[in-house]
């Protein structure tokens, strides 16, 4: 199929998802029609969509955790207690490696062994080797909306399977979970294959059945200038809306400044209701998602509830509809059910006592609204004319220009030209716009905050900014961590991989 911003006929949809079917033997048990009866069986306490407009009528931010273990009755008991004992808003189920990579045969080994363990020896919920029947059992076995989180460039089994089970939220598209996930995977396929996603989520919402759909905000969660990743996320939420989404949820991935974070999230509700009403989309549900610090985290737990705190304060002050929460055992590994537990109670506390406050309006904030939308315009703008007025062809185009650059991503159709940088306060700046197309103003603004960063450090403008920040020695240097082995690894790759910029830089 050839890629266009044009929502696909039912011919088109149809005739794909014959083979879609065929990728694994539970594909032949979903039945769209039986699918729809389910969902419209299921009590409104379940439903995602519902849950989501209901907090955004209210002023209020949901909290919804990660989590996802091999086997059905485990994944049942975890998020049980994350319900129960956590006070979670919403739950996850989060989906491993193998089923990510649509290596089933690898799933199908990692539940046998599983099995003999006792314990789960996959890093997240095989959704596509328990079929429709066995994702049924959770949905049936648990009071609260769940959700699909994965990272899978080709996810259209898996939404097949789980929406058919009765999950109401679907995360992930054809760039965010694409370009900070995969080396290798072309744009272009990903694209087509999340438009099938969203072509499918279309169908349920004209046949009754309204299932959210959320794109990735955070994308590599390392130093993103929300200019970026608030663009990717309103692209991804426009591709959606074609194909006949009607609730979506458009992310963010905190930053670690408070203004700069607060100001994110409203430019990304302003722009991306702009957006939608300017193409035509006007009965879109549009909420927003904060994800809680991506990066490092302290191995001293009573630091790390400091740092859960902090991403809570900045989502409630920030008008989020909900906050990914993490969990004080980042720094070690995969959570206890405890460990998560304990990170919602905390989220929770905070949002309770921020109940109805948001970060009042100041002329910093005003700012920074100002320049984040600025910056995603010119973005935007220039998708949509490499595009020659498609959004879907301007988005391949605006990669292969480096249009669309995410710092530090492993694929190789990201050009890795733009360097970010944080300024003297802490807030995210391009450091090397390289092909992003900013105006001279936004240009020069972005480098007169550096300066003054340097000026106050005593040193010239440069890599070494990105480097620190990376590591997190110098700024916010209370979420640096004692295990260095990932932060070495980076920077040893960005030296090898932007080593000509770099230069640039430094001269």
């Amino acid at each position: 199929m050839k890629l266009r911003f044009k929502k696909w006929t039912e011919e088109e949809f149809f005739e794909m998802r014959k083979e879609v079917l065929k990728g694994w033997p539970t594909g032949k048990d979903v039945n769209l029609e039986e699918a729809v009866a389910y969902h419209k069986a299921l009590p409104e306490s379940k439903s995602f969509s519902k849950k989501l407009v209901d907090a955004k009528n209210a002023g209020i931010t949901l909290a919804q955790p990660r989590a996802g273990v091999a086997l059905i009755e485990q994944h049942i008991e975890l998020l049980d207690y994350l319900d129960k004992v956590g006070g979670a808003d919403l739950l996850p189920t989060t989906i491993d490696s193998y089923t990510r990579q649509n290596k089933y045969e690898n799933c199908e080994k990692g539940i046998e062994e599983s099995k003999k363990a006792g314990r789960s020896l996959l890093n997240g919920f095989p959704g596509v080797n328990h079929g429709v029947s066995g994702c049924r059992q959770v949905v049936e076995a648990i009071d609260l909306p769940l959700q699909l989180r994965h990272g899978t460039p080709d996810a259209r089994l898996l939404s097949e399977i789980m929406i058919a089970a009765g999950y109401t939220s679907d995360e992930g598209g054809g760039i965010s979970y694409n370009v900070p996930y995969a080396k290798s995977v072309s744009l272009e396929k990903t694209l087509i294959d999340w438009q099938y996603v969203d072509r499918l989520v279309g169908w349920y919402e004209e046949h009754g059945v309204s299932i959210n759909r959320e794109p990735f905000g955070p994308l590599t969660g390392t130093l993103v200038p929300p200019s970026m990743s608030n663009a990717v996320g309103i692209l991804e939420g426009l591709l959606a809306a074609e194909q006949g989404v009607k609730n979506i949820t458009l992310g963010y991935g905190q930053c670690g400044n408070l203004i700069q974070d607060v100001a994110a999230i409203r430019a990304l509700t302003e722009q991306g209701e702009e957006y939608f009403k300017e193409y035509g989309y006007n009965d879109i549900d549009l909420t927003t998602v904060f994800h809680q610090w991506m990066g490092g985290f302290p191995e001293d737990e009573a630091k790390a509830f400091g740092v859960i705190s902090n991403g809570a304060s900045a989502a409630a002050l920030a008008g989020a509809t909900k906050v990914i929460v993490k969990t004080p055992h980042e720094a070690i590994g995969v959570p206890t059910k405890e460990a998560n537990a304990m990170g919602i109670k905390a989220t929770k506390m905070v949002l309770n006592l921020l109940k109805g406050q948001q970060l009042s309006m100041s002329p910093e904030l005003a700012k920074e609204i100002e320049v984040i939308k600025a910056e995603t315009k010119c973005i935007l703008n220039k998708v949509l004319e490499l595009g020659e007025g498609d959004w879907a062809v301007g988005v391949v185009k605006a990669f292969e220009q480096g249009v669309l650059d995410v710092p530090f991503a492993p694929s190789k159709y990201n050009a890795g030209k733009m360097m970010p940088a944080r300024d003297n306060v802490g807030k995210v700046r391009y450091l090397a716009v390289g092909n992003v197309p900013l105006s001279k103003e936004l240009v020069d603004f972005n480098l007169a905050q550096l300066e003054e960063r340097a000026k106050f450090e005593g040193r010239p403008v440069g890599f070494q900014m990105t480097v620190e920040d990376i590591c997190s020695r110098k700024r916010n240097s209370y979420w640096k961590t004692r295990n260095w082995t990932y932060e070495k690894q980076l920077i040893l790759l960005l030296k090898k991989k932007y080593k000509k910029y770099i230069i640039k830089l430094i001269e």
